[in-house]
């Protein structure tokens, strides 16, 4: 079996397409998806802040001190006549406008005597823009002056305005440490990447070692040989699952680095204090809990791989199967998911909310028994099937 194993591994890393997916990929490309994805967010936030809005303004009369706000910032905003056009829509589909302020007659600076005012906003709000908040800066200004003017006639104490500004105030007490906070919304998304890339990772040399070997006539070769095939089974299944665990290691740590390198100031200090919350038991027992998970992963794909009479139809056969994973994942970031009950028993599911607790630093500990032995069952019913499928001479010569 180790013989197996050994000459199976060596081959895998003499493989370039091997070497890339388990290697390259994770070190260069999924960072570089990510920067380059972060660079046109930002990049498109900034052209968003710094655009030059065109705007109209309908009834500029009744507020001119706000339409010269607007026509004080040539910079920012310039104002486009549009005559008596009120099809404001249409003007802004068609790009001659970015918004139309409209301002009611009733509009003047004694709130006490007018009451609230509304001032209609037309704007295309379905792509990345800023026109809400720009405008608000403007108005929000105004709006202020209006309110400390209304206080000043009535003649209010700052606790007054204070009082009447919000008479009730929640003040909130968080029983929760910070590692718990950080731990529900960072955790949750942790099994997640974690779990399709060991699925990623396995699954080129396990399309390889099956398929692949029924493509290049090498399998009669192993199959005449005097070993055992259970043997032969397990020394690949060692192989993909090895393959599987590296490649997560390594893609997850190459994230991390990266993350380090380019991020700065509060940024270092951020993820230096979160993961600074997390004790190496923790981690240790959520890389322990991801072994049945890559053995269970590594049986699915090997008894895919032997089954499938090419390397391409292994591959069609693999590809479905990452919205299997995906599907037990989603339910444990699910609201009112917890690690409690039924869920200790859940395939996938369980592992991903223990990964969670642990992250959360709220474990309970006794549960690790049932997870990490459902799960090893589980990886061990389907290593048996690989095996028995594997001696079935219709399946391997199909």
């Amino acid at each position: 079996m180790w013989l197996i194993f050994k000459k199976e591994f060596k081959e895998l890393l003499r493989d370039k397409k091997t070497i890339i997916f388990m290697i390259g990929l994770p070190l260069l490309l999924f960072p570089a998806i990510f920067g380059v994805a972060f660079f046109f967010m930002s990049t498109a936030a900034d052209e968003a802040e710094n655009k030059v809005l065109k705007y109209a303004i309908v009834g500029e009369a009744y507020a001119p001190a706000i339409a010269q706000s607007f026509a004080n910032t040539p910079d920012k905003f310039e104002m486009v006549s549009i005559g008596g056009e009120s099809d404001y829509a249409k003007l802004i589909k068609n790009e001659t406008l970015d918004f139309v302020l409209v301002i009611p007659e009733t509009f003047n600076s004694d709130v006490l005597t007018s009451g609230q005012h509304k001032i209609q906003l037309y704007l295309n709000d379905a792509g990345l823009n800023k026109v809400v908040g720009r405008v608000s800066e403007i108005i929000d200004e105004f709006a202020h002056a209006y309110q400390q003017q209304a206080f000043e006639t009535l003649d209010l104490s700052e606790t007054q305005q204070a009082a009447l500004l919000n008479p009730i105030e929640i003040e909130k007490q968080n029983v929760a440490d910070e590692r718990e906070v950080w731990g529900e919304r960072l955790g949750g998304a942790l099994p997640y990447f974690i779990f399709i890339l060991c699925l990623q990772g396995a699954m080129a040399p396990a399309a390889d070692l099956g398929a692949g070997e029924k493509e290049r006539g090498t399998l009669e070769t192993l199959l005449i040989s005097p070993m055992d095939r259970y043997k032969l089974v397990l020394g690949k299944f060692f192989t993909i699952s090895c393959a599987g665990i590296i490649t997560a290691l390594i893609t997850v740590s190459s994230m991390a680095i990266w993350g380090l390198v380019l991020s700065q100031g509060m940024a270092v200090e951020f993820v230096v204090e979160i993961m600074s919350m997390i004790g190496i038991v923790d981690f240790v027992l959520i890389f322990l809990m991801l072994v049945p998970v890559v053995a269970v992963f590594a049986s699915v794909l090997l008894s895919l791989s032997i089954y499938a009479r090419s390397f391409k139809e292994a591959q069609s056969y693999m590809g479905s199967l990452i919205m299997v994973v995906i599907f037990p994942v989603i339910i444990a970031m699910m609201p009112g998911v917890e690690l409690k009950g039924g869920w200790i028993w859940v395939p996938l599911t369980n592992v991903a909310l223990a990964m969670k607790e642990l992250f959360k630093g709220t474990m309970d500990y006794f549960a690790l028994f049932g997870i990490f032995t459902s799960t090893a069952v589980i990886a061990a019913g389907l290593i048996m099937f690989c095996i028995h499928w594997f001696n079935k001479e219709k399946v391997l010569f199909r």
